[in-house]
């Protein structure tokens, strides 16, 4: 089962203020847990941000939902009760979803606002739609495809690279992320010639004590790397006496190959395919730049509490 959509914790979160006391967000959400019949994996699942569990973002919509059509309040910070009009609609028996919300003019302006539609549209509690979704994930949502969008065109400019320069851009990754920081010369790509299988490497430290072999196969991205050339990459590895490599290519790997490097001793082998290789290009911004930058914002509580 999955984490229920939004409008699905509205009757939800009713309930669990029906008896007209005050209640913290954090005893709405473990109702509404309880009452949905959540598992803990299903409590610990995460947005695509990784900001914020699907659960409590979830339920804090319903909440926002329902205060803006007025069948709940807040008194203060995290704490929430139930109005008048809100007993009135849990009394009706009827179905709490974006469809009876709409019967309250403060819901319908809000609403608008948030879909950019007209007040006049008809509400739709459509699993797929759009209604379906807080406004956090349809920007989750977004952000995905952008980025989807981005990674077929950069992997399109990788595959233009010659060989010599995907080596180098490999290596140049490595540098982004971290790896070598703070050491001279920290990042070589070896001679094509004479790489032995060996295609970069990564000092680690000062003195070289510890450094990052690299293997790095541009071939199409329909192709796979199968369990022999994971074996030949430990083969060099192994010539080097080393015992961190990395291989990195713009096609996939084999079940077997995965299971190969997964079982090695002596030696990590580290895979990274075409798909998480233009995934770490975009987040440490190698062969791509910001375009645009949105901020999500919330009230700072402590403000109003501290400053006046």
């Amino acid at each position: 089962m999955a984490v229920p959509k939004f409008f699905d914790f509205l009757g939800t979160f009713l309930v669990a203020l029906a008896d007209g006391k005050t209640h913290t967000s954090k005893e709405v959400r473990t109702f509404a847990s309880d009452e949905m019949k959540l598992t803990a994996e299903e409590l610990a699942e995460l947005l695509p941000s990784g900001k914020q569990t699907t659960f409590a973002n979830r339920v804090a919509w319903a909440r926002t939902y329902l205060d803006r059509a007025g069948l709940i309040k807040t008194p203060s910070k995290g704490h929430y009760c139930i109005t008048e009009e809100g007993k009135k609609a849990l009394k009706s028996g009827v179905k709490i979803d974006l469809a009876y919300l709409e019967k309250y003019p403060s819901f319908v302006s809000f609403h608008s606002v948030q879909t950019g539609e007209s007040t006049q549209s008809p509400i739709n509690n459509n699993e797929e739609s759009e209604e379906s979704k807080t406004p956090m994930e349809i920007l989750d949502d977004a952000f995905k495809k952008v980025n989807s969008s981005l990674a077929n065109d950069l992997m399109v400019e990788v595959m233009k690279l010659d060989p010599g320069d995907f080596e180098k851009l490999v290596v140049q990754l490595l540098l982004k992320m971290g790896y070598g920081s703070g050491i001279d010369n920290a990042g070589v790509v070896t001679k094509l010639s004479n790489d032995g299988g060996i295609d970069g490497i990564i000092k680690e430290d000062l003195l070289g004590f510890s450094s990052i072999y690299i293997q790095a196969k541009q071939w199409a991205m329909e192709n796979t790397v199968g369990r022999p050339e994971i074996q030949k990459f430990a083969g060099a590895l192994q010539g080097e006496k080393a015992s961190k490599g990395l291989f990195i290519t713009t096609a996939h790997f084999s079940k077997e190959a995965k299971q190969y490097a997964d079982n090695l001793h002596g030696s990590n082998i580290v895979l990274i395919d075409g798909d998480a290789l233009m995934r770490l290009m975009i987040k440490y911004n190698l062969g791509v730049s910001v375009e645009q930058t949105y901020e999500v914002k919330r009230i700072d509580s402590d403000f109003f509490s501290d400053s006046f």
